[in-house]
C-alpha cells in the first residue's frame, strides 16, 4: 500500500500558495507547507487502514436483540471539491453469533471518513464492513453531515444538512427492525 508521500504535500502547499499570489516570506505564511502536509496526514489518514485490522469481533455470543452506537462524530473530506464535510454516524445491528468490540465501530467510520469521499459511498462502506466482518441479521447505517461545498461555495446554504442510510438484511426487509432503530437514533 502506498504511503503518503510528505515532501510532495509540502510542494503542494508551497504552490497552492504561490497560485494565490501570496507573499511566502510573510511571517504567517512561512511554516505553512509544512502545516498543510501534517493537517493532510491525519485528514487523509484512513488511506493504507483496513477494517479488518482494528475490528474486534466477539464469537459465539448469544446476545440477539439490536446494538445501536450512535452520533460518531466523523470528519471528512469532498472528493469533488476538496472541501470538508463533517457529521454524525449511527449505526445499528442484530448480532448473529458475533458481537464487535464497542469502540471499533467508530474506528470503522474513522478508517473511511478519513479519505476523499462522498457521503454516499461512505454510507455504504460501513454498512458493507459491518455485514462482511460480523455477519449479522442486519445493519442500519444512518448518516447525517453538513458539507462545506454548500456552506461556502455554490448554493451557500449554511443549515443545509444531508442524510443518507445504507439498510441490510432485517433493517431492510423488517419494517419493525427499521423502526426501533430509527427511535434509538432519534432519543
Amino acid at each position: 500500500m502506498k504511503i503518503m508521500d510528505i515532501e510532495k504535500l509540502k510542494n503542494v502547499g508551497k504552490d497552492f500558495l504561490l497560485a494565490l499570489d501570496d507573499d511566502l516570506t510573510r511571517e504567517g505564511l512561512l511554516d505553512t507547507p509544512n502545516r498543510f502536509a501534517t493537517a493532510c496526514e491525519k485528514l487523509y489518514s484512513g488511506y493504507g487502514k483496513k477494517p479488518e485490522d482494528v475490528m474486534r469481533v466477539f464469537d459465539d455470543e448469544n446476545y440477539d436483540e439490536m446494538i445501536v452506537v450512535k452520533d460518531i462524530e466523523f470528519y471528512s473530506t469532498c472528493e469533488h471539491h476538496i472541501l470538508p464535510f463533517y457529521g454524525k454516524a449511527h449505526i445499528g445491528y442484530i448480532p448473529n453469533g458475533k458481537i464487535a468490540g464497542i469502540s471499533k465501530l467508530p474506528r470503522i467510520v474513522e478508517i473511511f471518513a478519513r479519505r476523499l469521499q462522498n457521503q454516499e459511498r461512505l454510507t455504504s462502506q460501513i454498512a458493507d464492513t459491518m455485514d462482511k466482518l460480523l455477519k449479522p441479521k442486519g445493519v442500519g447505517v444512518i448518516l447525517e453531515a453538513k458539507h462545506l461545498c454548500m456552506m461556502a461555495r455554490g448554493i451557500e446554504k449554511q443549515n443545509t444538512v444531508v442524510t443518507t442510510s445504507a439498510l441490510t438484511g432485517l433493517f431492510k426487509s423488517n419494517m419493525n427492525t427499521r423502526t426501533e432503530f430509527l427511535r434509538h437514533i432519534e432519543r
